[in-house]
């Protein structure tokens, strides 16, 4: 029972992990990256659709992206996208594919690119919290119901705790990492 409710926890502090770094990859770095703009909606054909469903997306350069829709019809709405996106970036088009060149981060935009990765970083903590919270309460609705003993339930929680210790210390390497990359020149 108690160590289900264990396992659980970290199961979905993992997801929480694994969604952070999906989520700071996306972030642009000064280098072209495929991810910062799969994830973007274009609307195609009245649904909104990913550009890694529309498109190839390869990088070529170190700063360029090159976007190669499979259907010409919607460069316009890629484009679009793309410039309707927070990544502050233009993207310029031959009529076949879409070429994004990155350009070199200003140190105003580098330290703006930390402010968003730090705030990502505390919402990472936040749910992993919220996960030990939802654990405990777990702990104690079993310890309540006589299914384990006060002991158990303690140690439980003592084990929960240690999990969110790591975890959370998991977030901070994260975010160490990300911001090294981005204060880089």
């Amino acid at each position: 029972m108690i160590r289900d409710i264990i396992n659980d926890a970290e199961d979905r502090m993992k997801k929480s992990m694994e969604h952070l770094t999906k989520d700071l990859a996306s972030l642009r770095a000064g280098r072209a990256n495929p991810a910062m703009v799969e994830k973007l909606s274009v609307d195609y054909y009245g649904v909104g659709t990913p550009i890694n469903q529309l498109a190839n997306i390869t990088v070529p350069e170190a700063r360029l992206l090159v976007i190669q829709p499979w259907d010409k019809s919607i460069i316009a709405d890629i484009e679009k996208s793309i410039m309707k996106s927070d990544l502050g970036i233009t993207p310029s088009n031959d009529g076949n594919v879409i070429r994004i060149a990155i350009p070199q981060l200003t140190e105003e935009r580098r330290k703006e690119l930390v402010k968003v990765v730090k705030k990502r970083a505390e919402e990472a903590r936040v749910a992993v919290r919220n996960i030990r919270r939802e654990a405990n309460d777990m702990l104690k609705s079993s310890e309540k119901d006589k299914l384990v003993s006060e002991d158990e339930s303690k140690k439980g929680a003592d084990e929960v705790q240690k999990l969110t210790d790591r975890y959370v210390k998991n977030v901070d390497a994260i975010l160490q990492t990300k911001e090294k990359e981005i204060m880089e020149v």
